[in-house]
Formats: structure tokens, sequence, C-alpha cells
């Protein structure tokens, strides 16, 4: 049982560091003074608009793969805990520290995805990530859960136990988890980029709100989507890891015609 005191001191630290972090925007980040004299800045409306009337729909393509891409990830990350309980047996602590390896290794990811992008590309990079963690989640859905569950290697923190007061170790589902983590890098680092490269400098900050409604607007019809899924499936946690692999390809569909959005050449 938690202890009664730990929930509001979890509060009071999240609250810490989003104070903290707007206080470094504040001091450290400089923006721009002036931008192109005569150019309209308009708003997000208007930029939607503006990018369904383009008759090269490489920008409106874009919106919707992000829709599709964070409505799959979604899928994983909001019920992998009763995926992990009621598929693999495992309790919830042991659910939510062996889905941490795929937000670790997206972290780590991080930068690598960047600078493959500017190897090969945004589109081939987040083409590549999506095929990736579609196979990876895929792999989730097939496989037996008491293979999933298979000992690889001792891993401590955020390995798992396999037995009572065993050493914690990286499991079969874990390593899926790990490629998709990365995979999720090469998703999800390389989106805001392409979407702000699609327009001027002067409406860089419409065309972010544009990144984020698409994004927040899954966000809120994803879990409820997936939600209604399992129940439809009788309660099957294990469709998730079909939905959310169905998404994720639609994604892909859509950024096969994305034609601009690549970084600009200074």
């Amino acid at each position: 049982m938690e202890p009664h005191g730990r929930r509001p001191a979890q509060g009071w630290l999240g609250s810490a560091l989003v104070l903290l972090a707007a206080l470094i925007v504040y001091l450290f980040i400089e923006e721009p003074k002036e931008y192109e004299e005569g150019e309209a800045q308009p708003g997000v409306l208007a930029s939607l608009r503006e990018v369904a009337a383009d008759p090269d729909k490489s920008g409106l393509r874009i919106l919707f793969a992000i829709f599709f891409w964070f409505v799959g990830y979604s899928a994983v990350d909001a019920f992998f805990t009763l995926y992990a309980k009621n598929h693999l047996g495992l309790n919830e602590g042991d659910g939510a520290t062996l889905l941490s390896v795929l937000p670790l290794f997206f972290v780590l990811f991080s930068i690598p995805s960047g600078l493959l992008a500017g190897k090969i590309g945004r589109r081939a990079t987040i083409s590549i990530g999506l095929i990736t963690i579609s196979l990876m989640l895929v792999l989730l859905y097939v496989t037996p859960a008491e293979t999933l569950l298979t000992g690889i290697a001792p891993l401590p923190l955020v390995g798992i136990p396999l037995e009572e007061g065993g050493a914690r170790m990286l499991t079969l589902a874990g390593v899926f988890l790990i490629v998709a983590g990365a995979a999720w890098a090469f998703v999800n680092i390389n989106s805001l980029p392409m979407v702000v490269d699609l327009t001027s400098a002067a409406r860089i900050g419409t065309f972010t709100g544009l990144y984020y409604l698409f994004s927040t607007f899954s966000a809120i019809v994803g879990p409820n989507l997936n939600g209604w899924a399992i129940q439809l499936m009788g309660g099957d946690y294990n469709v998730v890891m079909l939905i959310a692999p169905a998404s994720m390809l639609a994604a892909l569909w859509l950024m096969l015609g994305v034609r601009r959005g690549e970084a600009i050449a200074e």
C-alpha cells in the first residue's frame, strides 16, 4: 500500500519542476525581435485552412500522420499496465517498470535520431521508425505471454523480477519495448521540425500550434477509441498491440505522400 503522504509529495515535486522549466525558458531562451516586414501572421485556424487548400497536401498529410501515430502510441501508453496485468500476469508495479524502458530508450536515441535524419532525411527516418515500432508491437501481440517473460540478462532498476525475491531481469518483452522506444524517437523527434519547416519564420508559432492541435486531439480520441475496442473484444488487452501498429501504419501511408518539410539548407 502506498504511504498516504507520497502522492502529495509527488504533486509538489511535479509543480516545482514545471515552474523551474518555465523559469529556464524565460531566462535563457531568446526570441527573434522582428520578422520579415509585411508578412502576415495568421492564427491557427487560418493556417489550417491554408494547409488544407495547399495543392501539395504535404502539410495536411503530415498533420494527420501525427494524429494517427499518437493515437497508436496512446494505446500503448494508457493501457500497457492493464495489458501487463491481464495478459502477462504481472502486477501493476512490474508492468509500469517493464514499460519504463520505452521512454528511457526514446530519450537515449533522441540525438541519434536527429543525426540520422540529417543524413537520410526526416521522412525516411520517420518511416523507418514507424515500420520498426509497428513490427515490435505485432511481435508483442503474437508471441505467447510465457515467452515474452523469458529472462534475457540482468537489468537493475528497469528490469523486472521473474520470481519472488529474484534479480531484476531484462525480458524478451523488454527487448521489444527497447527497440520500440528507439523507433519512437525516430518518429517523434523529427515530426515537429518537419511541420515548422513547411512555412516561413513568421508562421512558426502558428504551425507549432497546428502540431499540438493534432497531437492533443489524438490524446483525447485515442484512449476512448482504444478503450472501446478493448471492451468490444471482451476485455482482451492484447488487442492494444494490434490497434497501435494499425494506427502507425496508417501514419506511414500518409507520410509516403509528404514531399516537403525536410531541413532547409543554410
